[in-house]
């Protein structure tokens, strides 16, 4: 599938039927995720970070593009990829490393080392990477403020404004509080993707709340995991069936 094709997926909706997008960590998880249904998929960076085994945020970017390589080679369907803020690649090397890597999609966030970045500056990078990739990737521009201690609502759609001018063609205000995505969704123009999280609204109420997209950051590789743990718990009696 194409980038454009891609795109259509986040089109015409219904308000209780977002795109539901599983995040894999890996290989075998893509393939799992596809031959269950799904349309697609968005690698996280905290679970394909952990994968790896590295903390959040500390993924050599050689290692982060060859683990998406491998994800987006193990499905037939398309895969969208968090490469956090861009490595401080320079946008067109950026580009030509996702569609080297397989991917439709990317994930641009507008923090770096914990402090969010001028808007304005990130916006007209933005604007760069569009200018490189024309319509051959879609790009969803995250949003920090929430995580990084902004709480307004306001805020998150003055930035989100600015980057879908730049060409964003989804934002991604992560970590928003479910009620304020009625505000988010009247205040931005596009597709807006949510986060489900574990003690929060499920996909379809996000979906009627205002989120065009949903999406897991890295609860389901830590579901995993937790699972895997029970395993291994179990296998410490000599006993146990595995």
């Amino acid at each position: 599938m194409t980038a454009t094709a891609f795109r259509a997926l986040h089109h015409g909706r219904a308000a209780a039927d977002p795109l539901v997008l599983p995040g894999p960590w890996d290989a075998a998880g893509a393939r799992v995720f596809a031959d269950a249904g799904f349309p697609a998929l968005a690698t996280p960076s905290a679970g394909v970070a952990a994968s790896l085994g590295y903390e959040d945020g500390a993924t050599p970017p050689d290692e982060m593009f060859a683990a998406v390589a491998r994800i987006a080679r193990a499905v037939s369907v398309p895969v969208s990829a968090d490469v956090e803020d861009g490595y401080g690649l320079a946008p067109r090397e950026l580009v030509g490393r996702l569609l080297d890597a397989g991917v439709v999609g990317c994930n641009l966030e507008d923090s770096s080392g914990g402090t969010l970045k001028d808007p304005h500056r990130h916006a007209d990078w933005l604007a760069e990477v569009r200018a490189a990739a024309g319509d051959a990737l879609f790009i969803n521009a995250r949003v920090d403020t929430f995580v990084r201690g902004v709480d307004d609502p306001a805020q998150a759609v003055a930035r989100a404004r600015l980057y879908v001018a730049a060409g964003a063609d989804c934002v991604y205000p992560i970590a928003a509080p479910p009620e304020t995505l009625p505000a988010l969704r009247t205040g931005i123009e596009g597709p807006l993707n949510a986060i489900a999280l574990p003690t929060g609204p499920p996909p379809a109420e996000l979906g009627r709340l205002g989120a065009t997209r949903v999406t897991f950051g890295p609860l389901l590789q830590r579901r995993a995991m937790a699972k895997l743990r029970e395993i291994a718990d179990r296998l410490q009696d000599p006993a146990a069936q595995p």
